[in-house]
């Protein structure tokens, strides 16, 4: 079996459960740190020749990272594509069946079976907060509905203030952020790569938790350490 990824947290579930079966990943496939496969451009814009001269008996991709030309050039092309689509912790779970079976998987692999477990024998949160989650900024951007971070942050207490708007990422000024971040700020370090002096400053006066991207957005082996990580940070931030 010849794999492509082109979704990162999906590589490191891929290569951490079926060593060898990777053999092209995106530029932004971090994890594992020795990763050793050809790569083949970013999510948004794979190099679709040295794809196919990889001869991949599959391409896994995800609807919200890849763009649907890409995938179609890919299949017009002979390739078989696996597209997952994930809005929450209980699909996440599904779809990494889904993806690690379609790669050949035997059985499923213990990080799994662990991660699932963290997440169903989580207590219900103590208390809640209502937060803005910023996922950009020039120009700002934060989580809508509809999203696994967001779905994330709800079973650790935390809702988030647009979490009813009409788009999943909306764009909203600083000045509106600041009036509904009512609680808390969560800042995580990607897409956009908050720190201690990269975003706390635009919002004087408010508790700003800032945390690891791979915890809240990435589907994979991180899912059974998140919601220690995430929760670690939130409490910090809320002291």
């Amino acid at each position: 079996m010849r794999v492509v990824s082109l979704v990162p947290s999906l590589t490191e579930a891929i290569a951490v459960s079926l060593p060898g079966v990777l053999v092209g990943a995106t530029d932004w496939c971090s994890h594992p740190a020795d990763l050793d496969v050809t790569r083949v451009g970013g999510t948004k814009n794979p190099k679709l020749d040295p794809i196919l001269a990889l001869a991949p008996d599959l391409v896994v991709a995800n609807e919200e990272e890849n763009r649907e030309p890409d995938l179609t050039a890919l299949r017009e092309a002979g390739v078989e594509v696996l597209v997952t689509e994930v809005r929450d912790v209980p699909q996440a779970f599904r779809e990494l069946d889904r993806v690690l079976r379609a790669c050949g998987a035997p059985a499923r692999p213990r990080w799994l079976a662990g991660a699932e477990r963290a997440w169903d024998e989580l207590p219900s949160p103590e208390a809640r907060s209502t937060a803005v989650v910023p996922v950009w900024r020039r120009p700002w951007m934060v989580l809508g509905r509809d999203t696994f971070a967001g779905d994330v942050l709800s079973r650790l207490g935390v809702d988030h203030a647009y979490a009813t708007h009409t788009e999943r990422y909306p764009r909203a000024p600083i000045a509106e952020l600041r009036s509904r971040a009512r609680d808390l700020v969560v800042l995580p370090d990607e897409p956009y790569r908050f720190t201690a002096d990269d975003g706390p400053e635009a919002f004087p006066g408010l508790p700003c938790a800032l945390v690891s991207g791979r915890h809240l957005t990435w589907y994979g082996p991180s899912l059974a350490q998140a919601p220690r990580v995430l929760g670690e940070a939130l409490r910090a931030a809320r002291r």
